[in-house]
């Protein structure tokens, strides 16, 4: 198991102990031990290496000490600066988003989930290229080196475009089937049911016990990647609950573009199960849901469900917010007559 220190760039407005809380949890995920977390309160970004060379330099001490493998950057680097952070600490730095990328690689098990992770880590890689080939021309000596970089560098880009056009053709093909299902379902008047929400809230666990089913179910970020489809019975009638990839605060760009196919679904959705987790945040986390909803067009109705409620801390939730534990099996039967209700409503 790879020992990682993480660097905390703080800025005036960050909840320092949610964004720690977080990336450790990540960390833990991508099945590495945590042996340090160092913070660095920023007024003003360092060019050359975003938290300033004396910071770098301490670091550097440190990971000698506690023979560290990696440094997870919790935020967004430039190539220049992961390449200088690099050369000062000694020690390989990746960011957040490489993180998230590697648990990304470790859960995809369909062939569609492993084509959005590929296609996520090429279009992470390609503008990062450059960095790659000057540190390649440096590591040459310069003189009588750049020219072999260079052409390497223009093959690499050759390559990953190319890769890319063709992960893209992979996924309009699965796309279009998925979208023969929607219309079959449709045609037979089987209504959706979308369960969705921050990762780790226990989406999955609910999907199991609504629809008798075996999904894996971890207390890691990310557990479930793939989109799950399951068939279940709600007042009478037949329903799909589909569970998708679960949303963390800040979800780097890249990512959330090259899982929209997932999404899909919520086009398609006749009900909406937004999940939090009231062990944690739940406010910011269906905050966060109802942004990246707003990124998705729908017309279905978003019912809020705060799940493990048997250990809620927060005496105050909204009515509207409807109350279970997936694991206690706790509200379930209301959670059930509310979405019959709402689905009784739709022609």
């Amino acid at each position: 198991m790879q020992k990682i220190i993480i660097i905390e760039p703080l800025f005036d407005n960050d909840n320092e102990e949610d964004k720690i809380d977080e990336i450790t949890a990540l960390c833990d995920s991508a099945e590495a031990t945590c042996v340090g977390v160092y913070k660095q309160y920023i007024k003003t970004v360092t060019p050359s290496t975003f938290i300033g060379k004396g910071k770098a330099i301490a670091i550097k001490e440190e990971a000698k000490k506690l023979n560290a493998d990696l440094c997870v950057f919790d935020g967004e680097l430039s190539p220049s600066q992961t390449l200088n952070l690099s050369d000062f600490i000694e020690v390989p730095v990746i960011t957040r988003t490489n993180l998230i990328l590697d648990i990304f690689a470790k859960r995809a098990k369909s062939s569609e989930g492993k084509i959005l992770v590929e296609l996520a880590q090429l279009r992470y890689i390609y503008p990062r290229l450059k960095g790659r080939g000057d540190s390649l021309s440096r590591l040459g000596g310069g003189i009588g080196t750049r020219g072999p970089g260079e052409t390497q560098l223009e093959t690499d880009r050759r390559h990953i475009r190319g890769r890319i056009l063709s992960l893209q053709k992979s996924l309009e093909k699965i796309r279009l089937r998925r979208n023969l299902e929607y219309s079959r379902r449709k045609k037979n008047r089987v209504k959706n049911v979308v369960l969705i929400g921050y990762t780790n809230a226990g989406k999955s666990t609910l999907l199991n016990l609504l629809c008798k089913s075996d999904d894996l179910e971890m207390n890691k970020l990310f557990a479930t990647l793939d989109t799950s489809s399951k068939k279940a019975y709600i007042g009478g009638e037949t329903v799909i609950f589909v569970d998708t990839v679960g949303f963390i605060k800040n979800l780097p760009p890249d990512l959330l573009e090259a899982f929209k196919s997932t999404l899909e679904c919520v086009h398609e959705a006749d009900l909406i199960l937004s999940v939090a987790d009231s062990t944690k945040n739940w406010q910011e986390q269906f905050n966060v849901t109802d942004s990246l909803l707003d990124k998705f067009t729908h017309d279905a109705k978003v019912i809020k469900v705060l799940n493990k409620c048997d250990v809620l801390s927060d005496d105050f939730v909204p009515s509207e917010i409807i109350k279970i534990s997936a694991l206690k099996n706790i509200g379930i039967d209301n959670l059930k007559n509310i979405v019959s209700k709402e689905l009784a409503l739709i022609k």
